[in-house]
């Protein structure tokens, strides 16, 4: 806590806790105070309170010689205290990490499309669960199950807030106390620690995994079934790879032996696609109007990774077992709300005209964006940097790979330029960490002990954000 100086020299600790100012007094002064006038009483008297409690403490323990307090410093720790009170938590975060689909970073951007149409329905009433043609009550499933229908090829289709949610609803309502045989090789782990195995136990299925973790035969499956088979599972192991010897059984056989036996199957996509990424020089991945036409009764993805939509669960299927599903009383526990509704109906409403997608869809775009305007962001922060003229810091152009992220296309090397900034007596850590203490945060990478800026996943506007972070930074705010 900053102290002004006092000429006598040592000051006598309790003179010091005395001399305090009391909190009502404090409170009286942010009252006539142009700035903490404006701010809320409860928010204004907690920060006195913490600032208070924080310079008794600081006398307490430290050892002399002290000095007077002074009301205008205590004052200005009390404004950024109430600053730091009144700032939303929920901030902006500049991508610079060169990991499109970044988890830990929101995952997907929505379109401008999609965000017109969550501020419509978050600001107005809307027809959510009302038919307007009956004036009576609806399903708000109605919502996106045509445009679902219609890009996916199914008969049927529901929406929950996000993708183990549904294979937790369809495991639960297709297979629960009965057995779900599955690869060995597909039981996945994503972030969060999230297993198959245990959201298979939770749904009240039972695990029958068949096969080993690299090879596992048609043969394993048909000796697997029994009475007590409900489910013949495939997860699409989106998030790693297994190479070399190894074999697996298809969709379409799972789903023939599944017709000879009278089981339904399902495969969870997890990222889950509806382009051909391969049609753009990229990985190729299984489309979920694939897996439709593969014959599955069931076909679950996400909403917010290769789709480019929010965070949602989607179900596509037959309708005789999605309309099983709706009448599970988890569904209601697990249902999204009218906000996450209107953004996916705008992002699947884009798939409509692919080429256009690809553009206004960021997830798409970052992707699939061409090198020259990665180069073209990238010389623009160079420059811009540069032009702060302190010759403290240095920056240049280097070639290195972007990533998909999110749990998809994990092999997948994306060739992107980063500029890569050296500042004198502050190490790669040190700008990495101070960088993302400005508002906006910048989150960028570090390599070889270099700190770098992905420019393929930093907006246009984004670099002049950039610019003035990094100017903060030399200046020591």
């Amino acid at each position: 806590m900053p102290r002004k100086k006092n000429d006598s020299g040592a000051n006598d600790r309790q003179a010091l806790l005395r001399g305090l100012p009391s909190v009502e007094s404090m409170l009286e002064a942010a009252a006539a105070d142009p700035e903490l006038g404006e701010i809320p009483r409860s928010v204004v008297k907690s920060a006195v309170r913490r600032i208070i409690d924080r310079v008794r403490k600081d006398i307490l323990e430290t050892d002399g010689p002290f000095s007077d307090l002074s009301t205008d410093l205590l004052f200005a720790e009390i404004k950024k205290e109430t600053a730091r009170a009144q700032a939303e938590n929920l901030t902006h975060v500049i991508n610079a990490t060169g990991v499109v689909v970044h988890t830990n970073l929101g995952r997907s951007l929505l379109s401008r499309r999609a965000i017109e149409h969550i501020a419509t329905a978050a600001g107005r009433y809307s027809n959510l669960e009302f038919n307007l043609a009956t004036g009576k009550r609806g399903l708000r499933y109605e919502i996106v199950e045509e445009i679902i229908c219609e890009m996916c090829g199914c008969e049927a289709a529901m929406v929950v807030n996000n993708n183990a949610g549904a294979v937790l609803l369809c495991l639960d309502t297709v297979a629960k106390g009965r057995e779900v045989i599955v690869s060995r090789g597909e039981l996945v782990e994503i972030g969060g620690a999230f297993r198959i195995p245990d959201v298979m136990a939770r749904s009240g299925a039972i695990l029958r995994e068949v096969g080993t973790t690299n090879r596992t035969h048609p043969k394993d499956y048909e000796s697997a079934i029994n009475e007590n088979t409900g489910l013949l599972l495939k997860v699409h192991t989106s998030n790693y790879g297994i190479v070399g010897f190894t074999a697996s059984v298809s969709l379409k056989e799972l789903v023939q032996m599944g017709n000879d036996a009278g089981l339904p199957v399902m495969e969870d996509l997890g990222s889950g696609t509806l382009v051909d990424f391969s049609r753009y020089g990229l990985t190729r991945e299984p489309t979920v109007r694939e897996s439709v036409g593969a014959g599955a009764d069931l076909v679950t993805f996400s909403g917010d990774k290769l789709l480019g939509g929010p965070q949602a669960g989607i179900i596509a299927g037959s309708r005789s077992v999605i309309d099983t599903i709706r009448k599970n009383p988890l569904t209601r526990a697990l249902r999204i709300d009218k906000l996450t509704l209107a953004a996916l109906e705008s992002t699947l409403r884009a798939y409509r005209d692919e080429p256009s997608a690809m553009k206004t869809i960021p997830t798409l775009y970052m992707l699939t964006c061409s090198m020259a305007d990665i180069e073209e962001k990238a010389a623009r922060l160079a420059n811009a940097i540069e032009h702060l003229g302190d010759n403290r810091i240095q920056c240049r152009i280097i070639e290195s790979v972007s990533r998909a992220g999110g749990g998809s296309m994990p092999l997948l090397e994306l060739p992107t330029k980063c500029v890569a900034v050296s500042i004198k007596a502050i190490s790669a850590a040190g700008i990495d960490q101070r960088l993302r203490q400005q508002r906006p945060a910048v989150a960028g990478r570090i390599e070889s002990d270099t700190f770098l800026m992905d420019l393929r996943t930093v907006l246009s506007d984004e670099i002049e954000m950039i610019s003035k972070a990094v100017s903060l930074l030399l200046s020591g705010e």
